[in-house]
């Protein structure tokens, strides 16, 4: 069985995110736990399931697809609480990766400017 990658840590025990992305969602899983969209159990459960689809093992690079996984776990919970459709998620998906595209580097991304 596959061992689950270990998210690497910072000194005060804080995770490490190796894109903006990855600690937004990170930040938006939490908010939804405490908003009472689903228990913490339920997000383990969910986030481990997306885990073990495909077979992600610890290979040393702890983060190389671990958020995605993560996204993909968040999306499927916000879905079958009936919080985002599917379609939803995919106009979102699709108007960030616009957005993104149309950002010079380093700046930051911004949905509404496209």
């Amino acid at each position: 069985m596959p061992v689950p990658p270990r998210l690497p840590l910072d000194q005060d025990g804080g995770p490490v995110f190796s894109a903006p992305w990855e600690a937004r969602i990170f930040a938006m899983t939490v908010q939804a736990h405490q908003a009472g969209v689903f228990s913490w159990s339920e997000w383990a459960e969910a986030l481990g399931a997306e885990l073990a689809l495909d077979g992600v093992e610890d290979s040393g690079d702890a983060l190389t697809g671990y958020y995605d996984h993560w996204l993909a776990a968040f999306e499927k919970l916000l879905t079958a609480r009936g919080v985002a459709g599917p379609d939803q998620l995919a106009d979102l998906r699709t108007a960030w990766d616009r957005a993104a595209r149309a950002t010079p580097h380093g700046q930051p991304i911004e949905l509404g400017k496209i």
